[in-house]
């Protein structure tokens, strides 16, 4: 299969690149303004706008069962989000927070928008079945967001504070840039699997994996950290499991009804050999 020219998946690699570097720039303002509560009942709202971006772009078809998968992961995200601790934020002038919501909002739209996008360029432009493609577009994206934070961080002057922050870190300067590094490697690992999921199977399914952790970090502080476990974050969790099953059945249908239609085919095209060569 012919790759498409350098050209094309450079401008694909650098689309994508400034794309990321804008929804965490104003994922970063809606955490700043916003509780966290707030925040995090905004950011839920990208597997909504991901399945409707999903059904015109990607012709991903909404079924019931697609639906109900999505509800029931969105109001286990909501549950988690109400049920947090941090309420209110004083100091936080009105008009900062709703720049905050606003930020968040498009975030997470423009988001759900990218993750569809990816997952067209995939099937339409790239066209390489391959890890290597996957590892290109995470690699190559990475290098322009990286370029273009860095000239953020340059040309704001924030980096003049980063020895200061590395200073006041209680746990030293050595586990400052232990936590800094190994959060990126992490990073990056968890993207490369998110992006083989856009392509294997769909941007949709890809969030729903997302959408599927937020209750389950909470679980995770219980075991770890002794957090306290309460009912809400058991119920978020039920509920969040119960919407990944349902997504997986949809897809078993959709699987089992695509094996059927290939069999019908095979075997209509053995048939037609046959009767030719009579």
């Amino acid at each position: 299969m012919k790759s498409p020219p350098f050209y094309t998946l450079d401008f694909l690699y650098l689309r994508f690149g400034l794309m990321l570097t804008f929804n965490n720039l104003m994922y970063s303002y809606g955490l700043l303004y916003l509780p966290v509560s707030t925040y995090a009942l905004l950011s839920a709202t990208q597997l909504a706008f991901n399945a409707l971006f999903s059904y015109f772009l990607n012709s991903q078809k909404i079924t019931p069962i697609i639906l109900n998968s999505v509800l029931l992961l969105n109001i286990s995200a909501s549950l988690l989000a109400v049920n947090t601790d941090s309420e209110n934020m004083i100091g936080v002038p009105k008009g900062k927070y709703v720049i905050g919501f606003l930020c968040t909002l498009s975030a997470s739209a423009t988001y759900s928008l990218d993750l569809s996008l990816l997952q067209m360029s995939f099937q339409r432009v790239i066209k390489d079945e391959t890890f290597s493609a996957v590892l290109d577009m995470q690699i190559y994206a990475s290098f322009f967001a990286t370029c273009c934070c860095s000239v953020g961080l340059f040309a704001s002057g924030e980096r003049k504070l980063l020895g200061k922050e590395m200073e006041n870190y209680g746990k030293g300067r050595v586990s400052y840039m232990m936590t800094l590094i190994w959060t990126a490697v992490t990073c990056q690992i968890s993207s490369i699997g998110m992006l083989g999921l856009i392509f294997e199977v769909s941007s949709l399914f890809r969030n729903v994996i997302s959408t599927l952790a937020l209750p389950v970090f909470p679980i995770l502080a219980v075991i770890l950290f002794h957090d306290k476990m309460d009912g809400v974050k058991l119920m978020a969790l039920l509920l969040a499991i119960w919407g990944f099953l349902s997504c997986m059945y949809q897809h078993y249908l959709d699987d089992s009804k695509s094996k059927v239609n290939k069999t019908s085919t095979n075997k209509a095209s053995g048939a037609g050999a046959v009767i030719d060569v009579c």
